[in-house]
């Protein structure tokens, strides 16, 4: 098993709680990691058809029981929650419930309805760099400073296109094989099931489309367009796959918040090697030369920055920047008391003018956030113009 940092916030929110939640994507490891945390509790898979219609017709007995008990896969049989909210209101004991969850709509609607006040809401993402490679975890407000503890992995490019399913790396799986197989799964049970899709070729153009969209600022109509689907459906389509964690969108970062909200976001898909899967990029050597590379390495920093966060049990404070005359920022970190600056250079060496867009921004106009971060595609670790300059695999 590889080692999830996710695990001991998990520990400490169960020992708090009555109930935790373990949401994320299909395939991130969720079941592993709380029965590995919990090897005690009883576990109950709602995967398997007897069990889920001993749900349905016997739910006091089957969340009753010493102990503690893991519900897994428990979208699977929503109505079961009801039930654990009356058992949790007269025996609240922390960390004897434990749920997990593909996320979707519909779950998240009813925890929120039948457990509020009662669990703590947790998301696993894929395995970040530091979880494959069994690295200590950065700590969010240590962004930005050298992780000197580190050495280059693997070559970059196969980092990118491999992404960060736990499946593919242990059992060295063709992320081609799986990855083809996993997008079949996603959208045959979570799209049908959920948003009741009925053109699933629309659907398919829908994410293959917007996998070509990654790293870039989001316009739903134009998207729209492309796929031949209507402004509504691609915004209920869109936020399927956010609340799936298929893909993330940065809102647009402005000191006024107003202007915040009024400022497209950008698309990023949450596994880079599943946005190359659906650009058809087929091994490590063609995304080198593919002219999505530099977007797919930013996407790529963007997933191990949030699952930086999401791994201290925090949510990704992460935007991204762009005034009226085009002049951008990659991400920017909000750490609460600074802002910290992030570009992306895919090159394994930089130009002398790699932060001049970090430069002009630290110069606006009461910004008293000066020093940024460039996290590229070489091994060194240095300062240039005074930002820091960490490789792909330090931060």
């Amino acid at each position: 098993m590889f080692p999830r940092h996710l695990q001991s916030y998990l520990l400490e929110r169960a020992s708090r709680n009555p109930v935790v939640t373990v949401l994320g994507p299909r395939q991130s490891g969720k079941t592993t990691l709380v029965r590995h945390a919990f090897p005690e509790h009883r576990y109950v898979s709602l995967e398997h058809p007897p069990t889920r219609l001993r749900a349905q017709e016997d739910p006091q007995s089957l969340l009753s029981g010493p102990g503690g008990l893991i519900l897994d896969e428990v979208q699977r049989a929503p109505d079961l929650l009801s039930y654990l909210q009356v058992m949790v209101d007269e025996d609240d004991r922390p960390g004897r419930f434990v749920l997990t969850g593909s996320q979707n709509l519909l779950l998240l609607h009813k925890v929120s309805q039948t457990l509020a006040g009662r669990t703590a809401l947790l998301t696993l993402l894929p395995l970040s760099l530091a979880e494959r490679w069994s690295w200590a975890p950065s700590m969010p407000a240590g962004l930005g400073l050298p992780r000197t503890d580190r050495r280059e992995p693997c070559p970059l490019w196969r980092a990118v296109w491999t992404g960060g399913y736990p499946r593919i790396h242990a059992k060295d799986l063709s992320p081609n094989e799986w990855l083809a197989d996993y997008v079949r799964t996603y959208v045959e049970r979570d799209v049908r099931d959920v948003l009741r899709v009925m053109d699933l070729d629309a659907f398919d153009r829908f994410l293959r489309l917007a996998a070509a969209r990654t790293a870039q600022e989001l316009n739903l109509s134009e998207l729209a367009s492309d796929v031949g689907i209507s402004q509504p459906t691609a915004r209920a389509w869109l936020s399927a796959l956010v609340v799936g964690a298929i893909v993330t969108v940065l809102p647009a970062h402005h000191l006024n918040f107003r202007k915040r909200l009024r400022k497209r976001p950008k698309l990023h898909f949450v596994d880079s090697g599943l946005a190359a899967h659906l650009l058809g990029i087929e091994s490590p050597a063609t995304l080198e030369r593919h002219p999505l590379r530099g977007a797919l390495f930013e996407t790529f920093v963007v997933s191990e920055l949030a699952k930086t966060f999401t791994n201290a049990g925090r949510e990704p404070p992460l935007y991204h920047w762009r005034d009226a005359t085009g002049h951008e920022i990659d991400v920017i970190i909000d750490l609460g008391d600074r802002l910290v600056p992030v570009e992306t250079k895919s090159a394994s060496t930089l130009a002398s003018d790699a932060t001049k867009g970090l430069d002009r921004w630290a110069d606006l106009p009461g910004n008293e956030n000066k020093q940024g971060l460039v996290v590229y595609g070489g091994a060194e670790r240095f300062t240039l113009h005074g930002h820091a300059v960490v490789p792909w695999f330090g931060i």
